[in-house]
Formats: C-alpha cells, structure tokens, sequence
C-alpha cells in the first residue's frame, strides 16, 4: 500500500484534527470561589454584653424621661406660683380698686357739700348769751336780706320772740311810747310775721328775707332775768324775685 493510499484510508476512518489557534496573550485566571461563612450561635459572653448594651440603652431612654418630667413638674410648679402670684395681686388690685371707689364716692359727695357750701356759705350772727332783767326790756336783730334766716335759741325763763316788718316795729314803739302796754306786750301784740309767746327753745328758718330787706326778729319776757343763749345764723341764698312784704 502506497503512501497515498494510506492517507486516504485514515481520512475516511477517522476525522482529522484541526490545529488550534494561536493565542494573543496570556489567558486572565478566573478567581478562586470563597468559601461559604456558616453562622455560628453566640456565646455566654456576646449575650451578657448584649444584655448589658439593651439595659444601659434601657436606663438612658429612662433617664432622659426622667430628666423631662422633672423638667415639666418644675415648669409646672413655677406657673402655678406665678398664677397664684398673679391671682394675689389681682385681689389686692380688686380691693383697692373697691376702696378707691368708695373713697371717691365720699369725695364726690364732699365735693358736692363744699360746692354747696361756697354758694349757699352759712355764718353765725348772732350767740353772746344775754340776759332780760324784766318786761320792759328787750334784745332786737335785723334780718339780712338775701339771706335764710335761722332763728335759734334757748332761755332759762319764759321768752316771747317775733319777727316783724319795720312797719310793724314802728307800731310797737308808739305802743310802749304811748303807754298802752309794756315791752313784752307791745313788741307782740302790735302786728307781727310769726310770735312765739312764752317759751324756752325756738328753732325756725325764715325765709321771706330772701328778697326783702324789712325784717326784724324781737326777745322780750314775762319774767326777770331771764338768760337768752341765742345760735343765730344765715345762709346766702338770695331770691330771683321779691319776697314776704317787699313783694
């Protein structure tokens, strides 16, 4: 068998191998696999120094609350002083808020007592006490005009008092002057506004001297030494208009 023969019974017998390529360079090396990890349970240790961690985390957060709510109920305490505080001072306002009203009533009204006073002032006229010795004496005072007249007084013994016009006082001068009474009789008995007869107090306003000038009030007695203490007085309180025997 020829050379050529052998080669063509191989080719039909078995397939012929193919050269392989050539490389460019060197083939990178792919990385070893790891090794798988396997769990391990923890030991006494790793659960004590667990424990201790959640306890100590534990107390913190306990602490902390702690901290706050000491914090609130100081707060707490604080407001509630300062609202008592502040109560207390609205009560001490409240009353002298009450006090300075009532005293301001009471000024008001002393206000309107002294306005009265400075328009209708009052004066004393008349209070040396003096003595009548007998009927024919007597204790005479004219009666201001624009005034109110306050006829006050007391004796020790029967007294007779009058307010009369001057006309009328004319009339009991003649009436002594002619002898047809004593004092006592004819300041009385001869005309008069108002007579008061034998008494021991008198306390009477006038008022027709207002707007007239023609008044005179008159003492005399029934008796001897008899002591007039007399509280006259007047007050400005002048009429729009004439009055009593002016008018």
């Amino acid at each position: 068998m020829t050379a050529t023969s052998m080669d063509e019974t191989m080719s039909e017998t078995e397939p012929a191998t193919e050269a392989a390529p050539a490389l460019a360079g060197p083939v990178p090396r792919r990385p070893d696999p790891r090794a798988p990890r396997v769990s391990r349970p923890l030991g006494p240790r790793m659960w004590t120094a667990a424990l201790v961690g959640a306890l100590v985390f534990t107390a913190g957060g306990l602490a902390l609350l702690y901290l706050d709510d000491t914090t609130f109920q100081n707060n707490a305490n604080q407001l509630n002083s300062e609202n008592k505080a502040l109560q207390a001072q609205n009560k001490s306002v409240a009353t002298q808020l009450a006090t300075t009203q009532t005293n301001l009533t009471a000024t008001l009204g002393e206000l309107a007592t002294v306005k009265a006073e400075l328009e209708h002032p009052t004066l004393t006229i008349w209070n040396v006490a003096q003595v009548l010795k007998n009927p024919s004496w007597y204790l005479a005072g004219g009666i201001p005009d624009t005034f109110t007249y306050h006829l006050v007084a007391t004796s020790t013994g029967p007294m007779t008092v009058s307010i009369l016009t001057f006309e009328q006082w004319g009339k009991a001068v003649e009436c002594i002057d002619n002898g047809v009474g004593n004092t006592n009789y004819c300041m009385h008995h001869s005309g008069a506004e108002i007579t008061w007869t034998n008494v021991t107090s008198v306390n009477y306003d006038f008022h027709k001297a207002e707007g007239c000038a023609d008044y005179v009030s008159v003492f005399t007695t029934s008796g001897s030494n008899v002591t007039v203490t007399p509280n006259v007085s007047v007050s400005y309180n002048p009429a729009s208009t004439s009055t009593g025997a002016c008018a």
